[in-house]
Order: C-alpha cells, then sequence, then structure tokens
C-alpha cells in the first residue's frame, strides 16, 4: 500500500512538517486496499460506529485516554483555560475551551480572520463552482450546498481541516448577521487527504450544516461545518441573530472535521502566504483568529 505522506506548512515557523494521522494505519487500510470497501460503508456512511465512538468519548471511562493524546500530539494545555486532570471525560477535553489571549485577532473590519484552528487550503477564484482538495477529486459547491449555491459560484472558497490534535472551537470570521441556516444529512467519511485522495464527496456526502452570514463589507459569507468519522455531533451555540468577529459559532465532538468559508465573487483576497501555499498544494497550519483574508473595496 502507497504511503504518501501528508506534508504541512507551520504558519508560525515557515517549515514544512509531517501530519501525525491518529489511526493512519486502519484509515489507508479502508480507502486504499479494494477489499476493505464493505468495511468502508459500514464505518464511514453509517452513523452507528461513529455515533458508538461518541457515546464512548463522552462517559467516565475515555478520561483515562486524554494524558495519551496530549503526548501523542504534543497539545500545549498552557493555552487551556482548565488542566487536563479537570476534565471529566475525553469529550471535554477534546472541546475544551482556551485562554483569551492565546487567540489575538485583529479588530479591523476589513481583516478576515481564521474560523478555527487547522490546515488550510484557499481557492481565490472558483472555475464555475469547482474546487479540488489536496489529493482528492473534483468537488462542487452545487453539491454541498445544493439549495443556496448559486450566490457563490464563480467566488472564493477555503477549507480549514481539524485534527484531534486541534482546538475543536470554531469562530466567526467576520461580523454579520445569521440570515439562513441548514442541517444536512449524510455520511461521516474521513476528512484525511487520504480519503479525499480515494475519491468520495466528502463535501457533497458527508454530513453538513451551512449558516449564511450577512455582513456590511464583505457581502454575504456561507459557513459549512461538515462532519467527519468519529465526529459525535456538531453543536452550534450561535444561530441567529448579530455576530462579532470571533464570537464562538460552536463546536465539533471527537473527530476530525472541517469548516468551509464560501464569498461571493469579487468580496475578498486570501493572504499572500496563504494563496502561495494552496498554489502548491500545501495546506499552511493557521490558528483560530490570525489573518486570513481582506475584504475588496470595503
Amino acid at each position: 500500500m502507497q504511503r504518501d505522506p501528508i506534508l504541512v506548512v507551520d504558519r508560525d515557523t515557515g517549515e514544512t512538517f509531517e501530519e501525525v494521522v491518529l489511526g493512519e494505519k486502519w484509515i489507508r487500510w479502508a480507502y486504499q486496499n479494494a477489499s476493505a470497501k464493505p468495511v468502508e460503508k459500514l464505518l464511514f456512511r453509517s452513523a452507528l460506529v461513529s455515533r458508538c465512538m461518541g457515546a464512548w468519548f463522552g462517559s467516565r471511562f475515555s478520561k483515562a485516554k486524554i494524558s495519551a493524546v496530549i503526548n501523542e500530539l504534543s497539545i500545549n494545555m498552557a493555552e487551556a483555560t482548565a488542566p487536563a486532570e479537570s476534565y471529566g471525560c475525553f469529550n471535554d477535553f477534546f472541546v475544551r475551551n482556551l485562554k483569551s489571549e492565546a487567540r489575538p485577532y485583529s479588530k479591523d473590519p476589513r481583516d478576515i480572520v481564521s474560523p478555527a484552528d487547522g490546515r488550510v487550503l484557499v481557492f481565490p477564484e472558483l472555475a464555475e463552482d469547482v474546487f479540488v482538495p489536496v489529493k482528492g477529486h473534483p468537488m462542487s459547491v452545487r453539491t454541498m450546498l445544493p439549495s443556496i449555491a448559486e450566490r457563490f459560484i464563480g467566488g472564493a472558497l477555503a477549507i480549514v481541516r481539524l485534527c484531534p490534535a486541534d482546538y475543536h472551537r470554531y469562530h466567526f470570521p467576520a461580523a454579520g448577521r445569521i440570515t439562513g441556516a441548514q442541517d444536512i444529512a449524510g455520511a461521516l467519511h474521513s476528512v484525511n487527504p487520504i480519503a479525499l485522495g480515494a475519491g468520495p464527496d466528502v463535501f457533497g456526502e458527508n454530513k453538513r450544516s451551512w449558516t449564511l452570514v450577512e455582513t456590511e463589507t464583505l457581502g454575504t459569507y456561507c459557513f459549512v461545518e461538515v462532519g467527519a468519522f468519529g465526529v459525535g455531533s456538531i453543536v452550534n451555540t450561535r444561530t441567529a441573530g448579530a455576530v462579532q468577529k470571533m464570537d464562538e459559532k460552536g463546536y465539533f465532538k471527537f473527530g476530525g472535521s472541517t469548516v468551509v468559508v464560501v464569498f461571493e465573487p469579487g468580496k475578498v483576497r486570501f493572504s499572500d502566504d496563504l494563496l502561495a501555499n494552496s498554489a502548491k498544494g500545501r495546506e499552511t497550519l493557521v490558528k483560530v483568529g490570525q489573518p486570513f483574508a481582506t475584504a475588496i473595496n470595503a
């Protein structure tokens, strides 16, 4: 089985590193081995296994796993508001809050910030409605957002892929007013590039939620949460009304997950380093609140 490493650029250091993937052997087997197709259907096209995992990670029996994951993934607990031993179960740790000073951000209304900690890939101008994730196959905004896609055709799009090591709360990248939202049922494929390279339309097939946010500076943007294997649920804590930049929008329970932000045509320009790395097919590790894009003609 071919092992093509997942390489990511660390924005803070400029260095490229190989991503540590929890359960990599099993993900590669499920998606890259033809004999594993029945298992792939059981694990990723049914919510049963992920629900069972979510129940276990929400129980007190999972507490012992916290310290092992902190060590394996080198998680900086100095950023958290509570020490590791204070969490009652793994999911409590997984959705931990961070100290406000751990994620500073620009108050300039023209600056759009990253909505989450994660690996970012940007598409500055969509060819019609198509975008192609790292090592993946062409995917469609129309398939991802079947009832609201037309206003975003030819627009811009950013994928923020979260891994188990990341802070799993997500925030509004710009201030505005929520004008619509919808939950869409679906599969729970892995969002890892290993799975994307195998062909499932993760953004069109997976369980997801979208929210439209109308702004004064960049038109209306769409914030999409995409569920993935092992994710107990997508929990949106802000679902209506006016929102400010960096207000918490919600959180993912255990598992790798993805946030997608879609902009109308001609409204934003992504940060230069994100554009350069994405053009080379490389994701950039970014923290929530860091510069992400700038509103055009704001």
